[in-house]
């Protein structure tokens, strides 16, 4: 049984990471875990990958242990690439996640679906022992943003009620979880990853 840290404090990722990686004989931790539940990393990297890898390094040197954490990003044509690598973080400090999403629906207010294309993009870094290097993988996810927020939907989180994958007339968040994280940024991510821990379980 290999231990890992999941680097993040946002229940919705450890939860779809425990999905991803289930059946490798891996025990997840959580930052409480190991006490670091209070410790903030500064993402100033300016990409996805320079991100994922400062909170990798930083908590893996904390904690000592092999560490995953991942930094994801939406990127909308119509504005531009925003909200871009800060999604978390679009229209300011204080507002809700669902005062985000109403925010990004009204500056979409008169796109023309078809103009409404989106994608969303997942880093995932692993690093600490036994690994001598850190290393990321990438995984894509394009898409759209619907003309409202699927209130159906009984998953997901973040803009999950607001991005329709390519193929799919639904939200990721009316997707079962199976689904979602087949197709997901993540889940094609994640799936590089889970390769990567594999070899190192087999090791």
């Amino acid at each position: 049984m290999l231990d890992v840290l999941i680097g993040t404090s946002n229940p919705g990722k450890r939860g779809e990471f425990a999905e991803l990686l289930t059946g490798l004989p891996l025990r997840l931790l959580t930052l409480g875990d190991v006490g670091l539940a209070d410790m903030n990393v500064e993402e100033d990297g300016g990409t996805l990958e320079a991100n994922s890898l400062l909170k990798v390094r930083a908590y893996s040197a904390a904690s000592g242990k092999l560490t995953l954490a991942d930094d994801t990003g939406l990127y909308v044509d119509a504005l531009g690439g925003e909200p871009g690598i800060y999604p978390a973080r679009y229209g300011g400090s204080g507002l809700t996640m669902p005062q985000r999403r109403q925010k990004l629906l009204t500056a979409l207010t008169d796109t023309a679906d078809a103009l409404r294309t989106a994608r969303f993009v997942c880093v995932i870094a692993l690093a600490g022992p036994p690994l001598p290097e850190p290393l990321t993988v990438r995984g894509v996810c394009e898409g759209r943003i619907g003309t409202q927020e699927d209130s159906t939907g009984r998953t997901g989180f973040g803009y999950d009620p607001l991005f329709i994958p390519q193929g799919y007339a639904e939200a990721f968040a009316s997707l079962s979880a199976e689904e979602k994280n087949r197709i997901s940024h993540r889940g094609l991510a994640a799936a590089q990853m889970r390769a990567v821990l594999q070899k190192l379980v087999s090791s």
